[in-house]
């Protein structure tokens, strides 16, 4: 009997431990999600329409990207509807061609509809293989248009890679 409350004491000290460690990492990613927010603001101002008239978002502020010939990508964010945070995301990228060096970006995917959203949601969701980001830079988002629903934009914050493709990501959603 004392072997069997030992091990659910462990159990549960186990569960607890992991549960605070996941939280606090994403807090920390929600923390990164609010400042890559201001950042591509400031970056360009356009945006403000689509932040105030999607039916939601998902920025990923810390997306690695990097390869030769063969690349992937991987980050986490933070999903929103309504402006107010809904759960976590993650995405991964593997792909093959002409590509080569390595580089973090911020990573917003703006979408159109509630259904373009839940689609998301229900992890239903991914990108044509010839879907592209638009790379930010000074007035461009006041030219940008939705596709399928979808509207992606990507600042680079670091790094230098010949590849700009968002095409086989693949997401995954956790609610809060």
């Amino acid at each position: 009997m004392k072997i069997v409350k030992s091990l659910i004491l462990v159990a549960l000290v186990t569960f607890t431990t992991s549960a605070i460690a996941q939280n606090a990492k994403d807090k920390r990613i929600m923390n990164d999600a609010k400042k890559a927010k201001e950042t591509l603001l400031n970056t360009n101002s356009g945006l403000e329409s689509f932040f105030e008239n999607s039916a939601g978002y998902v920025i990923f502020p810390n997306v690695g990207k990097g390869g030769f010939i063969i690349g992937g990508a991987s980050g986490n964010g933070v999903v929103y509807e309504g402006g107010e945070a809904v759960g976590m995301a993650d995405l991964k990228k593997l792909n093959i061609g002409l590509q080569a060096g390595g580089q973090a970006i911020i990573e917003v995917i703006f979408f159109e509809t509630p259904v373009d959203l839940e689609r998301f949601k229900a992890e239903k969701f991914q990108f044509a293989a010839e879907t592209s980001a638009v790379a930010l830079k000074s007035g461009i988002a006041f030219e940008a248009k939705y596709k399928d629903g979808v509207a992606v934009f990507a600042l680079p914050k670091a790094g230098l890679m010949a590849d700009a493709s968002v095409g086989g990501q693949k997401f995954g959603y956790k609610p809060f």
